[in-house]
């Protein structure tokens, strides 16, 4: 998050600039909250008879791809290639390769936890995440918090937990006991792999930001460096996987472009927010994101919102004011 220094005698035109740089960070981070909170309800719309219908994996290289052309018409347009020619060699572009590896890990490792542990104690144990994320950004960038910005992230990680918590359905009353004893497991293992994805999300988010902003270099160069080992990585990953036996672009609907748009329009914004302001900021958004999936599952699916819906609501407004006065 940006935060602007408040000033005693600032003229009407500064003032003027304040709130104008305000309200873009409002929208950007809005729409990123939207988009986010809409990933669920939009993939739940594609299911054909309670499956998706396409390949997972090709989605992922769709949306690198989308943001890797993006990035590049971005830096045509901005004349930005004269920086391209002066930055091209080997230790400008390979650092660039370490988050789209990091990124790759943990998608494998949310599909090989799922033989370890049930989705709702994935979706409780993920919030770890936040706590991994501050404590790297505060080690590894140097960034020293006040104990009430540390506060507000603890509360912002009960506030997932509370969400994710909230919204299982303990009660089974048509199934026997003992697939009901079953229904929530996790081994020794399974929580090893969970700190393990929560410590590469941190490291990932951490990293990003940490070259994003060493590097004077422009932001669309930076996303096309990025991105060009995105495509690279995820297309190899999709190339061998045998996880699905669909066609590349089998399965594609009007809603599955809308998702790759929304997804590549986020990670673009990202960058954004990881270049100018910080990866605390990307937390708020993820956590303020799961509310508005709550909101949008109930509008759009149907879905019943529970009465402790208001309880993280209520904690993630506090953990944002602690964090940000």
């Amino acid at each position: 998050m940006i935060v602007i220094q408040n000033v005693g005698s600032s003229s009407p035109a500064r003032i003027k600039r304040q709130w104008v740089k305000r309200i873009k960070w409002g929208v950007l981070l809005g729409l990123m909250v939207l988009i986010y909170g809409s990933h669920a309800p939009l993939i739940t719309l594609t299911k054909v008879d309670g499956q998706v219908p396409f390949n997972p994996s090709s989605c992922v290289v769709m949306i690198e791809l989308a943001k890797l052309l993006v990035s590049l018409l971005t830096l045509v347009l901005t004349g930005g290639t004269s920086a391209s020619r002066a930055a091209s060699r080997l230790a400008f572009v390979a650092p660039y390769a370490v988050p789209a590896i990091l990124y790759a890990l943990n998608n494998n490792l949310v599909v090989l936890m799922q033989a370890y542990m049930d989705p709702s104690s994935f979706q409780v144990l993920s919030n770890l995440k936040i706590a991994s994320t501050a404590l790297l950004y505060s080690f590894c960038l140097g960034k020293r918090l006040q104990p009430a910005q540390w506060l507000g992230l603890g509360l912002l990680m009960l506030a997932g937990v509370c969400h994710s918590y909230s919204s299982l359905d303990l009660e089974l009353p048509d199934r026997v006991e003992a697939e009901e004893v079953q229904r929530l497991h996790i081994t020794a293992w399974g929580l090893f792999l969970v700190l393990m994805y929560c410590s590469v999300s941190g490291l990932a988010a951490v990293y990003t930001e940490g070259i994003l902003k060493s590097q004077k270099l422009p932001l669309s160069l930076q996303n096309l460096y990025l991105y060009m080992f995105g495509v690279a990585i995820n297309g190899l990953s999709s190339f061998f996987s045998v996880a699905s036996d669909k066609g590349f672009l089998e399965g594609y609907s009007w809603v599955v472009w809308i998702i790759i748009a929304g997804q590549a329009a986020n990670g673009l914004l990202m960058s954004v927010v990881l270049k100018h302001g910080s990866g605390i900021t990307r937390l708020f958004v993820i956590s303020c994101s799961m509310l508005v999936n709550a909101l949008l599952s109930w509008a759009i699916l149907g879905l019943q919102l529970t009465p402790l819906f208001p309880v993280p609501v209520a904690m993630i407004g506090l953990a944002a004011y602690l964090y940000y006065r």
